[in-house]
């Protein structure tokens, strides 16, 4: 199953509308509430080079946020990423 996991924080509008893209393609995730405890927001940064939530990964694909999984979603390019081989 492909893993997916969104980094996202409280009262962010952002990650909101991240996870419900994915609700809407009945996909699952983990996600990561970076505020949730000291040293997620650090993790995070290291393995994207980002401080900004939502940061999002298909697999070991690092998409981005929620402008880039938009992008791809409207180039009709998200749902071959949500695919397992």
């Amino acid at each position: 199953m492909l893993k997916i996991v969104i980094y996202t924080a409280n009262l962010c509008p952002y990650c909101t509308m991240a996870k419900k893209l994915f609700d809407k393609k009945g996909v699952t995730y983990s996600e990561i509430n970076v505020d949730a405890k000291p040293g997620l927001r650090q993790e995070m940064m290291q393995q994207t080079r980002r401080r900004t939530v939502p940061q999002i990964f298909i697999g070991n694909l690092h998409i981005g946020g929620f402008d880039e999984l938009h992008a791809l979603e409207m180039k009709k390019k998200l749902d071959s990423l949500l695919v397992v081989d």
